[in-house]
């Protein structure tokens, strides 16, 4: 084996840390950016919250990199004295594919010693935003978000029904132990057998008597509102909501009537009634055929999920990052796109801090302490950069957005154009990555409504003439066919397919399908009334 040296040259891509920060806030969304923007400020000292609220003239990149003038600079000092700060912007997520190969360490140090001077919205940025602030105006104003969660849970509403009825102790006990084995949709999945199994440990005889209690309970849990709570299946939360009709002693006979066709239905296989089998139903319940029909429209009124309407669902508000403002009517309208400054951040490097910092030159043994602290600075200027990037960027895709999908705005999704991420990123030079994250869990607010920025991408269908049509539209299409329909004969997805056509749109009847779906709208042969 013989030994000898050899000179190799290779490139490599190493990201900076305040490259690898530019891209990881890029893709936050606003709620993660602002708990961010929280820890930040809890963890660094020389960042702070701008109190202030300062005339700004413009926004971007472009301002914040102007040089500043000497006079401008000299009143700046008395004012704040903050240190020097002239940081190269040129790598972020703007060009964030031509990055040059740095060494091991240069990649884990904040460059620069943090006394470099200040570009000229260093010290502040998001001046026109408003303070961060959970609550309405005044001290005693309640949060919205926190008035949206609040709902009664199925459980405490069960509960307080259970007070009114006089029980012994183990009854009680059993009919509360059911309620809480309660699903979020008001079953009771588990058998009465099983939960006496999990609470006995093997006594049969204990089993027995649980049992017996939980049969006594599950009949007063059934009979407590919302109906049709309590029940093991579909077919018996059905029948307990119609028994539930029928000691209302309803005057109409004829209502009556329905409602035991009803609960002969409810007797039978359920398959039947999903597929509105109207002769073997007929057959089976012994009844006419507009009986059955009759009854069956009673069914589809009742609630399947007696505790849906106590679920509390998280209800998140969509605080929209770019607001597009109209202005002008018809051909001569034109859209403005602007940042939401109510999700701006205001944040500056805190003046005395970095002040006194200037002016303290460590050095002996407080050299250690004295770069570590430079190191923060450097740390919450770039902070403060790398959030101003985050937004020029969005603001940036939002306008491309804004200016190829002006039909969409205009005349909504039948309008839309195929439009791809590809197209955008060679638009403003940045790679397909770096418009992914920015269309990620971003928002605006449109004269259509507000929707998230991926709303407006989507992939395009051949059509007759050679051009393309957007899937959105083509859904847009079909929603509008099927609304138009008629009840007695609603259209199939092949006939869905062919009025497609007809339009200029080659649609296979397997692509309706998957669109109808994703419409969340049911098949022909459910969508048909009796």
């Amino acid at each position: 084996m013989k030994q000898g040296l050899s000179l190799r040259v290779s490139q490599h891509l190493a990201l900076t840390p305040q490259l690898q920060q530019s891209i990881r806030l890029l893709q936050l969304s606003t709620l993660e950016l602002s708990a961010e923007v929280d820890q930040m400020l809890d963890e660094n000292p020389f960042l702070e919250v701008n109190a202030d609220v300062p005339v700004r003239e413009e926004f971007g990149l472009a301002q914040a990199d102007t040089p500043v003038r000497g006079d401008d600079l000299d009143a700046d000092y008395s004012s704040k004295s903050i240190a020097d700060y002239s940081v190269d912007t040129g790598a972020t997520a703007d060009n964030d594919q031509n990055v040059s190969p740095l060494s091991a360490d240069d990649a884990q140090s904040w460059e620069g010693d943090g006394s470099a001077s200040m570009a000229p919205d260093d010290s502040e940025w998001g001046g026109d935003a408003k303070a961060h602030s959970n609550n309405l105006n005044g001290e005693d104003a309640a949060d919205v978000t926190e008035l949206a969660r609040t709902q009664e849970s199925l459980q405490s509403h069960l509960h307080a029904q259970a007070l009114a009825l006089r029980l012994s102790p183990e009854d009680r006990a059993a009919l509360q132990f059911l309620i809480e084995s309660l699903n979020d949709e008001g079953y009771l999945e588990d058998t009465l057998t099983s939960l006496a199994e999990g609470l006995a440990a093997g006594d049969e005889a204990q089993v027995e008597q649980l049992v017996h209690h939980f049969t006594v309970a599950l009949g007063l849990l059934q009979s407590l509102e919302p109906a049709g709570v309590g029940a093991r299946d579909l077919a018996e939360c059905l029948s307990l909501q119609l028994r539930a009709l029928l000691q209302l002693g309803h005057a109409d006979p004829a209502r009556n009537a329905a409602v035991r066709v009803a609960l002969r239905i409810c007797a039978q296989p359920m398959d039947l009634l999903a597929r509105r089998d109207v002769k073997r139903l007929t057959l089976l319940c012994e009844a006419s055929d507009a009986a059955v029909r009759e009854a069956i429209a009673l069914i589809a009124r009742l609630e399947p999920k007696p505790g849906r309407r106590f679920v509390n669902v998280e209800r998140n508000i969509v605080v929209p990052d770019v607001l597009v403002i109209q202005v002008g009517q018809g051909t001569q309208a034109k859209f403005q796109v602007r940042l939401n400054t109510e999700v701006m951040p205001r944040l500056r490097v805190h003046d005395i801090y970095a002040n006194a910092l200037k002016q303290h030159k460590g050095g002996g043994s407080d050299a250690s302490s004295y770069a570590a602290l430079q190191q923060r600075l450097q740390e919450a200027r770039w902070f403060i950069k790398n959030i101003q990037q985050r937004f020029d960027t969005i603001l940036r895709v939002s306008t491309a957005i804004v200016e190829r999908q002006k039909s969409f705005f205009l005349h909504g999704e039948l309008a839309m154009r195929p439009l791809v991420l590809r197209e955008i990123a060679e638009e403003l030079g940045l790679h397909e990555s770096t418009i992914s994250r920015v269309t990620t869990a971003k928002y605006m607010a449109t004269p259509q409504g507000t929707f998230e920025l991926k709303h407006f991408f989507g992939s395009g269908l051949g059509t007759e003439s050679g051009g393309n049509a957007s899937s959105t539209a083509v859904r847009a299409l079909i929603k509008q066919f099927i609304s138009a329909e008629s009840t007695a004969k609603p259209l199939s997805d092949n006939q869905l397919s062919e009025m497609l056509k007809e339009q200029g749109i080659e649609c296979a009847r397997r692509t309706v399908a998957k669109y109808r779906e994703g419409l969340r709208i049911a098949p022909a042969s459910l969508r048909k009334a009796l």
